[in-house]
């Protein structure tokens, strides 16, 4: 759909409409850019029949199907380990849910837009950043030296409730059962299993499997919270904000352990910041991919997989690639090929994956839909009283999980001219299956209205005047569901566990969609292969 801007001038007709009937209507007046990534390529998936054969084959030792954060860091991987015998084709979206966008000098996530610190278990990822040069100094002590540029400097977080802004996103009620809350955390935090593993930690598969942990499993969230007596409408609330905001879905769908895992897993230290702090860049984490893609040289090639089969002690996958609307197909053969692929599209493309122990029927996760939406500013709205603009900004009881700003980061004496306000939405309100259905038949104006809920909840319709574009992109599966019984799921660890010519790496295999979890399994396909592989020659 092409993308046209508002029918709002700047200046003094702008700001003569804040908040009045004219406003509203220059807001109807907007018609955003929506972009499906993807779709075009689903289609051609659905339809095989529709391209033509195989133009040409090439062979590699290694092929990484899929550039998001899992095959992004299987390619790291592998070059640390000396192995540059690979190719790493994009997929339908280059980094995946790590990818952004930008406006001239202004850059935006369409996707994840943060990471926080790592512990000490998530050495994997510190390695990387090392590497990347976000960690300057004792990347694997207790409390590594951040880059200050890329740590999140304060105001963080706000929240409008109760029609002004307050700091932080914990709703000021209930003050004692949210502190009891958040105690029970810390000392889950700091427990360890009969197994001798700390209780719950980032990668999820270092966590102890003692049953007194894993048992949480068994139960909804909600049911948990329940049973531990926390009642609170205001911490439920704020509990629920958070599952949306890394589950795609509330506490009522998610397990327990995934509950209580999103708040006690979290031990990041470094020397230049606070406990469990955050980092960030203006386009969330693709300037991370971008830098991780950089690595591969010309080894990176766009490609989308049709189909992927062992042969013998090898494996081969039927590609194609869209170049000016016509697609061309093409055939890899590898010694090993990683399916960096969310594990919907590995169940349409792998053949015999029911031989490997997964069943789509029975292992499949839920998928959440989300909904991202840059909205470009030409101007800041006047804010209300309370707490001053901040990194991440949400709306108490709103129908998103609220906006961040892109230049937060970008301190200069003055404001600058223009910004990037993100706003995320889950949709869990629904069930998947009915969000995506919605989102399939909603119109663009359907879609900005809803995308833009929380924001005019917080400016009135004078947020409409300071807009100057609007640019949403839907995700119809952006997430695994992590719902009770999740980590018993015997087809994700067969999956986890393949062995042969065709490997597996992405966080479906931990059930959520973390950058951590993806890091996590892209590393450990790369060191299969490497294990596998004759050593290189010097």
């Amino acid at each position: 759909m092409d993308r046209r801007s508002f029918i709002v001038s700047a200046g003094g007709a702008a700001l003569a409409g804040l908040g009045s009937a004219g406003g509203f209507q220059r807001w109807q007046e907007i018609t955003p850019g929506v972009r499906y990534p993807g779709r075009a390529e689903g289609h051609l998936l659905r339809d095989r029949a529709a391209l033509p054969p195989p133009s040409h084959t090439i062979e590699t030792d290694v092929a990484i199907l899929g550039s998001g954060i899992a095959g992004l860091s299987a390619a790291w991987q592998l070059d640390q380990l000396g192995r540059r015998d690979y190719l790493l084709f994009d997929g339908p979206e280059a980094f995946g849910n790590a990818a952004g966008s930008t406006y001239g000098e202004y850059a935006c996530p369409t996707g994840a837009h943060y990471l926080p610190l790592p512990g000490v278990e998530s050495a994997h990822v510190r390695a990387m950043l090392a590497d990347l040069g976000v960690i300057q100094d004792g990347a694997f002590d207790d409390a590594p030296r951040y880059d200050e540029r890329f740590i999140l400097h304060g105001p963080e977080d706000r929240l409008f409730h109760h029609g002004q802004w307050q700091d932080g996103l914990i709703p000021a009620d209930d003050q004692v059962e949210q502190q009891r809350f958040l105690a029970h955390m810390d000392r889950l935090r700091h427990g360890r299993g009969a197994d001798g593993r700390r209780s719950f930690v980032f990668p999820s598969a270092l966590s102890s499997s003692d049953p007194v942990f894993d048992g949480l499993d068994a139960l909804s969230f909600a049911a948990w919270l329940d049973r531990e007596g926390y009642r609170s409408p205001a911490l439920r609330w704020y509990l629920d904000y958070c599952c949306r905001d890394d589950y795609g879905a509330g506490i009522a769908a998610v397990s327990a352990w995934a509950g209580v895992h999103y708040f006690a897993g979290r031990l990041g230290r470094a020397a230049n910041a606070d406990d469990n702090g955050l980092l960030t860049w203006p386009g969330g984490l693709a300037p991370i991919a971008g830098a991780l893609a950089e690595r591969t040289g010309d080894r990176r090639r766009p490609g989308t997989t049709v189909s992927v089969r062992a042969r013998g002690d090898r494996a081969e996958a039927l590609c194609f690639a869209l170049e000016n609307g016509k697609s061309r197909s093409f055939l890899v053969k590898a010694r090993r090929i990683v399916c960096a692929m969310p594990l919907f599209v590995a169940a349409r493309v792998v053949e015999g994956i029911e031989a490997l122990g997964f069943d789509p029927r029975r292992h499949l996760p839920a998928y959440a839909p989300w909904m991202v939406t840059n909205f470009v500013m030409r101007d800041f709205p006047r804010e209300r009283e309370g707490a001053p603009l901040a990194w991440d900004n949400v709306v108490y009881g709103g129908k998103g999980l609220g906006y961040v700003v892109s230049t937060h980061q970008d301190i200069r004496v003055t404001p600058p001219a223009k910004t990037v306000f993100t706003a995320y939405m889950a949709l869990a309100d629904r069930t998947p299956l009915e969000a995506r259905r919605w989102l399939q038949r909603a119109t663009p104006e359907e879609l900005v209205e809803l995308a833009s809920s929380d924001l005019r909840q917080a400016y009135g319709w004078a947020f409409a005047a300071c807009v100057e574009r609007a640019d949403i992109t839907l995700r119809g599966h952006a997430m695994a569901i992590p719902a009770p019984g999740f980590r018993g799921n015997a087809g994700l660890a067969a999956l986890r566990e393949a062995k042969g010519p065709v490997l597996f790496a992405h966080s479906d295999l931990s059930g959520f969609s973390v950058f951590e979890e993806a890091a996590w399994w892209g590393c450990q396909a790369a060191r299969r292969v490497g294990l596998a592989a004759t050593p290189p020659t010097r």
